[in-house]
């Protein structure tokens, strides 16, 4: 039990990548004081916290109205969180490609820093995934909920401390250990690919 939710978090972890926010909210905010930072910091957790709870709660029903099947569900969402997780590999790393995405320091709270810089598409798919009704009863359902609040907590203090962390980690090293989660990201969905591809071909026989 301990060892899987170990797992959960370390895994919400690498696909919510709060180090790799810490330069996008530090752009964004640039031109504000200190205190509204700290707003920002808040209410954009906030927000993501509540997107990623909407998809944990409707997800599965819209799958399920959809009449998507677990092994399509399981194939597809690896795919997309594959693809994902290539950005943050090979692409220009989360921080520099969300950077690209302030046109409104007005309205920088929900875009881009709740979303997608915290409640990233790589996010929403990975909580819907490892809240499936047919693979998780409600009471791990409610413990993966837990956890995605929890680290969205972790995030918010790391943003609350962003000078700090980009100062003693720097922006290289934020990139590094965004490709890094990349990696790990990619594992876990070649991982549901193969599950779902696996439980297709025993239904097929």
């Amino acid at each position: 039990m301990l060892t899987e939710v170990l797992t959960k978090i370390f895994f919400l972890i690498a696909v919510i990548d709060p180090l790799g926010s810490v330069p996008v909210f530090l752009e964004a905010t640039k031109q504000l004081d200190m205190k509204h930072k700290r707003k920002v910091a808040m209410r954009a957790s906030g927000v993501a916290f509540l997107i990623l709870l909407f998809f944990i709660v409707v997800g599965q029903v819209i799958m399920e109205g959809m009449e998507v099947t677990l092994d399509a569900f399981q194939i597809s969402g690896g795919v997309i969180l594959f693809l994902f997780a290539l950005t943050m590999i090979f692409g220009e790393g989360k921080p520099e490609s969300e950077k690209h995405l302030i046109h409104d320091y007005r309205h920088i709270t929900i875009f881009p820093v709740a979303i997608p810089s915290i409640a990233s598409p790589g996010a929403i798919m990975a909580v819907v995934l490892l809240t499936d009704n047919k693979l998780y009863s409600i009471e791990q359902q409610a413990i993966t909920t837990g956890l995605v609040l929890l680290v969205i907590i972790l995030t918010m203090f790391i943003l609350l401390a962003a000078s700090i962390v980009q100062k003693r980690v720097g922006e290289y090293g934020i990139t590094v250990i965004s490709k890094v989660m990349g990696l790990i990201l990619a594992a876990y969905a070649v991982q549901s690919i193969l599950s779902g591809l696996k439980d297709f071909f025993v239904v097929l026989k």
